[in-house]
């Protein structure tokens, strides 16, 4: 009679190793390990140059800012021999929260604010919308005119509008008093207005350049659809491809709103033409003019303290404002 308890038992001893068994999961979840090390060790490197150059160019500044504001040079006695840093407190912040020229920096620059940025988001989509419309002809030519500005240095542009608002010299000027017009560009009531000219014409290109890539991304059945419809441009380009774009209007906004803040080399060379723009017209005129000229380090600090934290402030309710209005818009559909 024969056995077959030695066939089975072969056949088990070759049968592969269940699932769930140790055998079968450690290879596997070894791969996945090392897939992950793999990974994360792939994301460093990527990741290593951003924050050499995030704790260079940031962190280190603004760690000095911070250290220097709580210090002050005194001198001992009644004025006589060397200057020696103490410890400050709060009493540069105290000292620039009280300064009437530096609050009324912030409100000049606020009130450039108001003006140039609406002009910076709405002029530049606008352009870009018209472009993408397909009603401006050779659009790449159009593109590079627009975005040359950009190309310039800012010293350079504020060089060439400061010529040209310029009494005596500026050829602009002189075709105005032809027609029996005057204009006073560094006058008090448009020097405002000069400075945010410049801004406007220096950046608008660029701008515009982001919008326009952004408005090649939206899917064009979705214009389509809304020809179909029986939308017109106007209504196309206002209720269908701008709201589709809305991430790229709120980067523009709040970065025209950073350097807006930081408002210091336009009115930093008119100055030297009109006596509209003194040495503290904004918050960073009064920050070089705390340092390089009355040699304040901890003025200068705590000044540009303050201004980061506006400028964080700032942006952050940007940011929060508009995550609400999505998700409002997100709910009412």
């Amino acid at each position: 009679m024969t056995s077959t308890t030695p066939v089975s038992v072969a056949a088990d001893a070759t049968a592969p190793p269940s699932p769930r068994s140790p055998a079968a999961t450690a290879p596997s979840q070894k791969g996945r390990r090392s897939a992950r090390r793999r990974e994360l060790g792939a994301c460093g490197v990527l990741m290593t140059p951003f924050f050499v150059l995030l704790v260079t160019v940031f962190l280190i500044p603004v760690a000095t800012a911070v250290h220097l504001s709580f210090f002050s040079d005194d001198q001992p006695g009644l004025g006589f021999g060397p200057e020696r840093t103490v410890f400050a407190g709060l009493r540069n912040y105290t000292a620039v929260l009280a300064d009437p020229t530096f609050l009324g920096g912030l409100g000049v620059v606020a009130l450039y604010c108001l003006v140039y940025i609406p002009l910076m988001v709405i002029g530049a989509l606008v352009l870009a919308l018209l472009l993408d419309s397909g009603v401006v002809r050779l659009r790449g030519t159009v593109q590079l005119a627009l975005f040359l500005p950009h190309a310039v240095p800012g010293i350079i542009a504020a060089l060439i509008w400061l010529y040209l608002y310029t009494p005596g010299i500026s050829p602009v000027i002189d075709l105005l008093g032809r027609a029996d017009l005057t204009v006073d560009f560094l006058g008090v009531h448009m020097v405002l207005p000069s400075i945010v000219n410049i801004a406007l014409w220096s950046n608008l290109g660029y701008n515009m350049v982001v919008f326009y890539a952004a408005l090649q991304a939206v899917p064009r059945e979705v214009i389509e659809a809304s020809v179909v419809d029986g939308a017109g441009p106007v209504r196309t380009a206002l209720q269908v491809k701008a709201p589709l774009v809305r991430s790229s209007i709120v980067m523009v906004a709040m970065f025209t709103l950073i350097f807006a803040l930081q408002l210091f080399t336009e009115p930093m060379l008119l100055s030297q033409s009109t006596p509209m723009i003194n040495s503290r017209f904004s918050p960073s005129m009064y920050i070089y003019d705390a340092a390089f000229t009355r040699n304040n380090y901890g003025l200068a600090a705590a000044a540009s303290v303050i201004l980061l934290l506006c400028t964080i402030a700032l942006s952050y309710g940007v940011t929060r404002w508009t995550n609400r209005a999505a998700a409002a818009e997100e709910a009412a559909r």
